[in-house]
C-alpha cells in the first residue's frame, strides 16, 4: 500500500487543485511502479508559511524580502 504525502504551503490551493495533485499522485504510482489506486493512500499537509524554512529564514520572511 503506497503512502504519498504532500506538502505545501497554506496559500489557498483550491480544492480542485488538491484533488488533481492526488489523482496525479495515484496515477504516478499506477504508471511507474504498477500500484493499485484502490490501495495507493495520497495526503495533503498544508503548512503556514511561518513554519517553512529555508536557508535558515522561514518563507514569510524570504516572501516579503522579495
Amino acid at each position: 500500500m503506497p503512502y504519498v504525502n504532500i506538502k505545501i504551503t497554506r496559500e489557498g490551493a483550491t480544492p480542485e487543485q488538491k484533488a488533481e495533485l492526488i489523482r496525479g499522485a495515484t496515477q504516478l504510482l499506477v504508471d511507474v511502479l504498477g500500484k493499485n489506486p484502490k490501495t495507493t493512500v495520497v495526503v495533503i499537509d498544508e503548512v503556514d508559511t511561518d513554519n517553512w524554512g529555508i536557508g535558515g529564514e522561514t518563507v514569510t520572511v524570504l516572501r516579503r524580502q522579495g
